[in-house]
């Protein structure tokens, strides 16, 4: 399924219009649906809103950041519906991942009870202990960001973004080295997908924590990002725009370091300033 869509449109300037091909960013449901080892039953989990590409990073960054999957072994398979009977295209926006009986357990706890909206990150939640985890220490690292660095990042995230080049309509998340060096990048139509995305990749190739990256967002920095990034051991979170009251309630607590209003050369640290040096 590919994640542009052409599109005639009237493009109006002035007093004139025109007619011409455009590019739209594709949304489309992306169905997950859990499975124990050695069972045949299969329920859905979550339903999320997202760009096609990189299902099975998204899925796997989303049940990690949930609380379902912990250690690698907790992900013993991701595959599609296998049933002749269900339409191609239907099974493209459905993964089934296969868990141990330990992560089973977890996500029978944690599953959601609604569709998730391509800006929505926590949506469906059960109640507010299933997101701020009380049982995990605040981040600890001596990783540290020089005022240089940050002033590049949404230049080189930007630089990558070749969807969102062609439709405008499209979010990104980057993991940055220290030194500014780009690791990974990925898009969305939602911010909290991006992050899912770059998680799950990282949690597939055994990478986790990300105690020596900075996660980069397009938009804002809201509550899920950080829970997110804290989740996956990511020490310094910046975005191009502002944090929520939460995001830094929860970045505060869980000892990272948040960087909004990154544009030009300016930004404001929220927490953890230390981690920032000029």
């Amino acid at each position: 399924m590919e994640p542009i869509q052409p599109v005639r449109v009237r493009a109006v300037e002035g007093t004139t219009s025109t007619e011409r091909e455009d590019a739209l960013a594709v949304e489309e449901p992306l169905e997950i649906r859990l499975r124990e080892t050695g069972a045949r039953e299969v329920r859905t989990f979550a339903i999320t809103m997202r760009t096609p590409g990189q299902d099975e990073a998204l899925a796997a960054g989303l049940l990690f950041a949930e609380g379902v999957l912990r250690a690698r072994e907790d992900l013993l398979e991701m595959s599609r519906p296998s049933d002749p009977r269900i339409d191609p295209e239907l099974a493209a926006n459905v993964i089934v991942a296969t868990l141990s009986p330990a992560a089973s357990a977890r996500a029978e706890e944690l599953r959601r009870g609604t569709v998730m909206g391509s800006a929505c990150g926590v949506c469906g939640k059960t109640s507010i202990e299933n997101v701020i985890p009380s049982d995990r220490p605040a981040l600890a690292t001596g990783m540290v960001v020089s005022y240089a660095t940050l002033y590049a990042l949404p230049g080189l995230l930007r630089e990558r973004q070749s969807i969102f080049s062609r439709t405008g309509g499209l979010h990104a998340g980057a993991l940055f080295d220290p030194q500014g060096g780009i690791a990974a990048i990925a898009e969305d139509i939602g911010r909290h997908n991006a992050t899912d995305k770059l998680v799950g990749r990282a949690y597939l190739s055994d990478g986790l924590p990300l105690s020596d990256r900075i996660l980069m967002v397009s938009g804002r920095a809201g509550f899920e990002i950080v829970q997110k990034a804290f989740a996956a051991g990511i020490p310094l979170v910046a975005s191009v725009s502002a944090p929520s009251s939460l995001a830094v309630e929860l970045a505060d607590t869980g000892g990272v370091t948040l960087v909004g209003f990154l544009r030009g050369e300016r930004f404001n640290v929220y927490t953890h300033p230390i981690r920032v040096i000029a």
